[in-house]
């Protein structure tokens, strides 16, 4: 046996080991090892893993295994709570936690950097919006840690569905505390999102860990509605047959309310969530959800993030989302205790309408990026972003989403304190306004494309299970038996195939370099680096010529 073999075998047994001892760990999930064994091994790692599949162990256990602290990246508080009681409740040797957060007074705040200066602490929780405190990161600079563990990492990426611009200064804030080993985890991140994670984060040759995508006991099932009456009637005939309680998804704030007040006028027990409401509400239907004692809660997304909850019986999608990537963890929320639960989407093609708007988003305009590249130009030096918000009187969000803009392509660097800085020899302000107005264009597109994807999904005629796992990179055979195209028999031919490997890379004369995701009758559906997914006709890609493997597939 070889030393490397010997010491492989080793630090697995350390490993389950300490899962077992200090965490109570009967067993490691597959994936779960190979992440923890690559970060203590010294290698920044990516891991895509369901909700509910332990991704927090990984970080646990590696944090315990790598001599100094472990800084937590975790966008909501209560999430941080759960964590920090998890760690304290364990008890392990050294695995003292804390979150350092907006609900600490000055003095505690100030008590509990102390700590990680000393060194006392194990685990450091904390939202990205601490970052942008110069103070802070100073302070963590002084002492900082050996692990940078990032949750909810697809936030960082604008091709992600859940993007939030606080999560762009991550980068450079690991740049300042020295780069260390860098864990990012996420429940959900198809090829573009995942390279997008790498690139801003900055992770050296990440071993990249997708696992687990396939959820056997969601029944998966789309009922085509004609119109929203129809759509409403076929959800009061439902609810009292799933079992209680589960979630049903709808797109915007005003129509969960809306939604919520019908079915009670109907004698059903529900209630309303979205970021809406104030805290005080939020708390309360989730408490009511989370006992029990709601039959449905009617939800945007600011429902689910954070929400530990084993048995949810049924999510039901009243309006559809606007990308795979939502829809996938959104569903992901049933049956987390391995019991059978329902994923449906009750949909009407009039819906897409909605979803394109809403995707679309606000766009930044060319004078805005122009203005406030002239202004950094003009600085002669590095400018405090917040001097830049007050100058412009920009948001907070709205001029991080600009400086991300410049920053792409090349006109500005954003530093972890903060700074801005011009790049020497970088775009002119006129050449970096029409560069961010290509790149708003390029997401736009890219955008509308995963919508195509999402109604691909509910017009599927084969199996819908592989047309989902297709799309996060899993094969799949089917029939799957839990989905309702092959419960009906018309899931059980297996997936087309063609002459472009699925997974390789080729290029189109027009839309440029792409990678296959795969086939449907007929087509062949690539995603594009410039324009997002696109499905093509076989027999004219073929007959022209006009799709070719490059040197890069796989």
């Amino acid at each position: 046996m070889s030393s490397d073999a010997g010491a492989g075998r080793s630090l697995s047994r350390r490993i389950h080991e300490l899962a077992k001892g200090a965490f109570g760990y009967s067993d490691l999930r597959p994936g779960q090892e190979r992440a923890i064994q690559a970060v203590v091994e010294g290698r920044d790692a990516l891991v895509v893993m369901p909700t509910g599949s332990g991704k927090s162990a990984i970080y646990q256990v590696a944090g315990m295994l790598i001599e100094g602290k472990t800084v937590v990246v975790s966008p909501l508080l209560a999430l941080q709570r759960d964590q920090v009681e998890a760690l304290a409740e364990h008890g392990a040797d050294g695995g003292q936690a804390e979150a350092l957060n907006s609900t600490l007074t000055r003095d505690e705040r100030e008590e509990l950097l102390e700590r990680v200066a000393s060194g006392e602490l194990e685990f450091l929780f904390l939202a990205p919006e601490q970052f942008s405190s110069a103070d802070t990161l100073e302070r963590l600079r002084a002492a900082p840690p050996s692990l940078f563990v990032i949750d909810e990492a697809h936030c960082v990426t604008e091709w992600g569905h859940d993007f939030r611009p606080e999560y762009l200064q991550l980068g450079a804030a690991i740049e300042a505390l020295g780069n260390p080993r860098v864990l990012a985890l996420t429940a959900t991140a198809a090829s573009p999102v995942r390279d997008e994670i790498v690139q801003r984060l900055g992770m050296r040759d990440p071993e990249v860990i997708v696992h687990g995508f396939d959820r056997p006991n969601l029944e998966l099932k789309v009922e085509r509605v004609a119109g929203e009456e129809e759509k409403f009637e076929r959800l009061l005939e439902m609810l009292p047959v799933l079992g209680r309680p589960g979630i049903v998804y709808v797109a915007t704030r005003q129509h969960a309310d809306e939604l919520a007040e019908r079915l009670r006028q109907e004698g059903v027990e529900a209630a309303a969530y979205h970021a809406g409401h104030d805290k005080r509400e939020r708390q309360r239907v989730q408490s009511a959800f989370m006992d029990d004692e709601l039959e449905a809660i009617v939800a945007t997304t600011a429902f689910g993030m954070g929400v530990d909850k084993a048995h949810v019986a049924f999510v039901i999608h009243y309006d559809i989302t606007g990308s795979l990537d939502a829809y996938y963890q959104q569903i992901g929320r049933a049956g987390r205790d391995g019991e059978a639960a329902d994923a449906i989407l009750l949909y009407r093609p009039d819906d897409l309408r909605l979803q394109r708007f809403l995707n679309s988003g606000t766009a930044i305009d060319a004078d805005t990026h122009e203005r406030i590249a002239t202004l950094i130009d003009s600085a002669g030096g590095p400018v405090d972003a917040g001097e830049l918000r007050e100058a412009t009187g920009l948001s907070v969000t709205r001029l991080q989403t600009v400086l991300n803009h410049l920053e792409e392509v090349g006109a500005v660097t954003v530093g972890g304190d903060g700074m801005v800085c011009r790049v020497p020899g970088g775009p002119s302000p006129a050449e970096a306004a029409e560069a961010a107005q290509k790149l708003q264009e390029r997401h736009k597109s890219f955008e509308k494309s995963r919508v195509e994807m999402m109604r691909g999904y509910a017009e599927v005629e084969g199996c819908r299970r592989e047309y989902l796992l297709s799309y996060f990179g899993e094969s799949y055979d089917p029939p799957c038996g839990h989905c309702d195209r092959c419960v009906a028999g018309a899931g059980i031919e297996r997936a087309a195939t063609g002459p472009f490997p699925v997974g390789g890379r080729v290029v189109h004369e027009s839309f440029g370099d792409g990678q296959v995701v795969r086939y449907e009758e007929g087509k062949v559906v690539v995603l594009f680096d410039g324009i997002g997914y696109q499905a093509l006709a076989l027999d004219i890609v073929s007959e022209h010529g006009i799709l070719q493997v490059t040197d890069g597939a796989s």
